[in-house]
C-alpha cells in the first residue's frame, strides 16, 4: 500500500498507510440526454469491471430492458450504453470519490460530490433528474436547485429487497414515460 504524506503544522511530514479514495466512473450523457439518472457510487463489482451497474444481481439493466422491451442484458456493455443514450437517458453518480469497504451505500465515507450543475449545463435537452435510491436522493437539494423536475426512484440494488421487480419497473416506467423515454 502506498504511503501518503501529510505535512504537519510544525513542518514535519507524517507518513501513513491510508488508502486513497475510490474513484467513480465518468458520466454517460450527451446532447440528446433528456433524463439524467443518478446513482450513488459504483459498487465493488462495477468498479472492478469499470461498468455502471456491473453486479449481476443489480436490477438496473433488467429494469431498462423491461421498460424498453429490449434485452439489454444480452448486449455488450458499449451497446447497452449506446441504446440507453439513443433513448435519451444519461447516467452518472452523485459521488465522484469516497472511501468505502464493500458496496453498501451506508458504508460510504468522505464522499466528494460530482459536478452535477456543470454536467446539467452541458445537456441542452435535459428535462429532469431521477435518483436511483436513497443515498443518491440525499443530493436532491443540489439537483432541485437546477430548476428541473427531480424524481426519487426505488433503488435497483439487490439490497432493496422490499420492492418487487414489478413494483420497481412500474415506478421507473412512470418517470420514463413522463419524460418521453418509454
Amino acid at each position: 500500500m502506498p504511503l501518503n504524506a501529510v505535512q504537519l503544522g510544525d513542518g514535519a511530514v507524517q507518513h501513513s498507510r491510508a488508502k486513497p479514495p475510490l474513484q467513480g466512473l465518468a458520466a454517460v450523457a450527451g446532447p440528446d440526454t433528456r433524463l439524467l439518472l443518478l446513482g450513488s457510487f459504483p459498487g465493488v463489482a462495477s468498479l472492478a469491471a469499470q461498468q455502471y451497474y456491473g453486479h449481476p444481481r443489480n436490477q438496473f439493466w433488467p429494469l431498462l430492458s423491461a421498460i424498453w422491451n429490449l434485452d439489454l442484458v444480452a448486449l455488450p456493455y458499449a451497446a447497452r450504453l449506446a441504446a440507453m443514450q439513443d433513448r435519451g437517458l444519461g447516467l452518472w453518480d452523485v459521488h465522484a470519490s469516497c472511501h468505502r469497504q464493500g458496496s453498501l451505500d451506508s458504508a460510504i465515507r468522505g464522499a466528494v460530490p460530482n459536478d452535477l450543475p456543470g454536467l446539467a449545463a452541458r445537456l441542452p435537452k435535459l428535462q429532469a433528474i431521477a435518483h436511483n435510491g436513497g443515498e443518491s436522493a440525499r443530493a436532491m437539494r443540489v439537483t432541485a436547485a437546477l430548476g428541473l423536475p427531480v424524481h426519487r426512484l426505488p433503488s435497483s440494488s439487490p439490497a432493496n429487497a422490499s420492492w418487487s421487480f414489478e413494483r420497481k419497473r412500474a415506478s421507473w416506467a412512470a418517470v420514463f414515460h413522463q419524460h418521453g423515454l418509454a
